[in-house]
């Protein structure tokens, strides 16, 4: 594991309320592996995947061992922070019953919770395009940071990203969770020690999007900052069901719109796709060197991601990497000897023995996580990259955008995973980033 440089975060002890362990400790101390001293942590995004990603980490947090504490939540939608904020102070009284709860303030603004210097660490759980912006502003703010996938909107993006992250010696976990599963985990070790002989193809399945919406632009609730909510990306007649829903927690339209996601290519290709970089030990430095596909961008209304694709790429070794929409999302690799396939939840194989093979005290290892959101916090505590950090979340989450812009421009490209560009094809690397809206440039 890569240790990282700890930053100053505070000149003075830091004072709060305990549930399970002191909050105050001085500062150095808990870097330096001492759990006295809360982690204090700030969430952005308290909408679907933003609530999940609050509450693991609230529960996980209780351990002693790890002591982290929810102390605050953002979000521009001000029902959805409110809520944030009652599920929090709900939770602690039930997992910590007769203890006192930290206080839990409410922002509407990320940047004026990031100014903040008794917040530690942030999760950001809002739309893909905004991803960037709020890591990237949280590592300068020197914040250890959960992010949900997909890293970045864009290949610029995650090249400052992972610059930010490294200069400002920030911890950065990637919710690429299914590295923190034993499936995926045996998966990758058996075809990095060669258990499938010469690999010969990898092939990548994702399910596709579904459903329509025809709707009229109305008023954007009083509730909602919406000029806040669309921050860097174009601005839009505000549509309810384009965006969240107003009450509760059920799919958001924003995963369905371009110019807010890519769609399922990154929404679940930022998943397999990192199984498949994994696997073949190219997730930290490399990538493709080709990529052409074909999609289904049918009249759905606001809906206008794609929905059913096939794209083909090939490594520098010559191996291709094959992806195409299925129900049932997983990775399959094949080799001279065999065949592997991995889902979440289960692991096949031909012949079936291979997967009783012992890798041998001699054989390629990989990192072990249980559980991400623990690993997020033991991470923090060690100053040790986590499971899936900041490079790996940029080279997979790459091979997936490039794969969007070749379904686009319905031609084969070749794509130089060294310098991250499009050699000599101006068209294709006009791409690989987007117009912000003017005062929301990285």
């Amino acid at each position: 594991m890569r240790i990282l440089p700890h930053p100053t975060r505070r000149d003075a002890l830091r004072a709060g309320v305990a549930v399970a362990a002191p909050l105050i400790l001085p500062r150095g101390l808990r870097a330096a592996g001492r759990a006295a001293d809360a982690i204090r942590i700030g969430c952005i995004g308290n909408g679907r995947m933003g609530r999940g990603d609050m509450l693991a980490l609230l529960d996980r947090g209780l351990d002693p061992a790890l002591n982290a504490r929810i102390v605050a939540v953002c979000d521009p939608d001000a029902n959805r922070a409110r809520r944030a904020k009652a599920d929090v102070e709900k939770r602690y009284a039930e997992k910590a019953p007769g203890q006192s709860a930290p206080q839990v303030d409410v922002h509407a603004d990320f940047r004026e919770l990031l100014a903040r210097d008794d917040i530690d660490a942030v999760t950001i759980s809002s739309p893909d395009f905004w991803h960037a912006g709020h890591a990237v502003a949280a590592a300068r703010a020197r914040k250890d940071i959960y992010v949900q996938k997909p890293l970045t909107y864009s290949i610029r993006e995650g090249q400052v990203l992972v610059k930010a992250v490294r200069e400002h010696g920030v911890v950065l976990q990637v919710g690429s969770q299914q590295r923190s599963s034993r499936e995926f985990r045996t998966a990758c070790e058996l075809v990095r020690n060669g258990r499938l002989g010469k690999l010969v193809r990898v092939e990548v399945w994702l399910p596709p999007d579904s459903g329509q919406v025809h709707a009229a632009p109305t008023d954007p609730p009083s509730e909602l900052d919406y000029d806040l909510w669309m921050g860097p990306t174009a601005e839009r007649p505000y549509v309810e069901l384009g965006v969240h829903p107003r009450e509760g927690f059920g799919r958001p339209g924003w995963l369905q719109r371009e110019g807010y996601t890519r769609g399922m290519i990154t929404g679940w290709g930022s998943h397999m796709n990192d199984i498949a970089q994994w696997a073949r030990g190219t997730d930290l430095d490399s990538g493709l060197t080709e990529i052409e596909a074909e999609a289904s961008f049918p009249d759905r209304g606001l809906f206008d991601v794609h929905t059913r694709y096939f794209a083909s790429g090939r490594w520098a070794d010559g191996v291709p990497l094959i992806q195409r929409t299925d129900p049932q999302a997983g990775v399959t690799f094949v080799g001279s000897e065999g065949w592997l396939f991995v889902r979440r939840g289960g692991i096949e194989a031909g012949p079936a023995s291979i997967l009783e093979e012992s890798i041998g005290a001699d054989g390629i290892r990989l990192p072990v996580s249980n559980d991400h959101y623990r690993n997020f916090l033991e991470a923090v505590r060690s100053r040790t990259d986590p499971i899936a950090p900041v490079e790996a979340g940029h080279r997979s989450n790459s091979v997936c955008v490039i794969t969007h812009i070749a379904m686009h421009l319905g031609r084969k490209l070749k794509w130089d995973p060294a310098s991250e560009t499009f050699p000599g094809d101006d068209e294709a690397s006009a791409l690989l980033d987007f117009e912000r809206r003017p005062g929301w440039e990285l």
